[in-house]
């Protein structure tokens, strides 16, 4: 199933911690903890699932956010955020040195908190691909986020938030006009993306394309006939190569 992001907040100051904490709750986002010094940081990324990380540049130790940045960097393929009161030309500099993903300064308003967190995504998206970057602005930067990939799961936008869904979960993506649908067992999410180039973020063993409109999980096959297969009572057209290959699949 989908599921949201899921976020580490560092910050030393328990008032905006916890202001920033009410915000993402109300946004949507799921919180896995709230820390204020680098070692508690270090602990709840060694030991939990995290998509991305809020972290201020100073804070109630010896290591600062930007120790914590270069430690992300090295150790963790996931994106963050420096959240500071300094926008001064030498904090900037240095906090460039780790390449944050974003950089947000108080105080700041719940849209700022929340646009924030999709230009970081998007930056993440963009620095994966191994082409490397280019963005035409918001609008291309959402459909990097959107079609962003994780080892073992992608996000997908709907509405607000942008949902990590497992691949295992995804069943078939059907193509309309320039939107794809991804179809998972209840729910579906548009994705603005070619149907060619979407095939390329998923596991080449899993999905195959089933016909021109369509990607599938094999998975998730239920039937199959000499024109279409069965999904979860989803009748899809096959083309005749793919007919061929499945079937010679499950009598090999």
């Amino acid at each position: 199933m989908e599921q949201p992001i899921r976020i580490l907040i560092v910050e030393d100051n328990v008032i905006i911690a916890d202001d920033m904490q009410s915000m993402l709750e109300e946004i949507g986002y799921e919180i896995v903890d709230n820390v204020i010094v680098y070692e508690q940081a270090e602990e709840v990324l060694k030991t939990q699932q995290v998509d991305l990380v809020l972290i201020d540049i100073i804070l109630a130790s010896d290591k600062t956010g930007i120790d914590l940045g270069k430690h992300i960097r090295e150790n963790y393929d996931i994106p963050f955020i420096f959240v500071t009161s300094n926008s001064d030309r030498a904090t900037v500099e240095n906090a460039k040195t780790v390449k944050p993903n974003g950089y947000l300064v108080k105080p700041f308003e719940q849209q700022d908190l929340y646009t924030s967190i999709e230009i970081a995504l998007s930056n993440f998206s963009q620095a994966e691909k191994s082409s490397g970057t280019s963005s035409n602005g918001m609008h291309d930067a959402e459909v990097a986020v959107s079609n962003s990939v994780l080892k073992d799961s992608i996000f997908v936008k709907k509405q607000h938030l942008y949902y990590r869904i497992q691949f295992g979960d995804i069943q078939f993506i059907k193509a309309d006009n320039v939107y794809l649908e991804v179809n998972t067992v209840d729910k579906k999410f548009l994705v603005r993306s070619p149907l060619k180039d979407y095939l390329e973020k998923l596991p080449k063993h899993k999905f195959y394309r089933a016909h021109k409109s369509y990607i599938v999980n094999v998975d998730h096959i239920d039937a199959i006939n000499s024109k279409d297969i069965m999904i979860n009572n989803n009748l899809i057209p096959i083309s005749k190569e793919f007919k061929e290959f499945i079937i010679g699949a499950m009598n090999s």
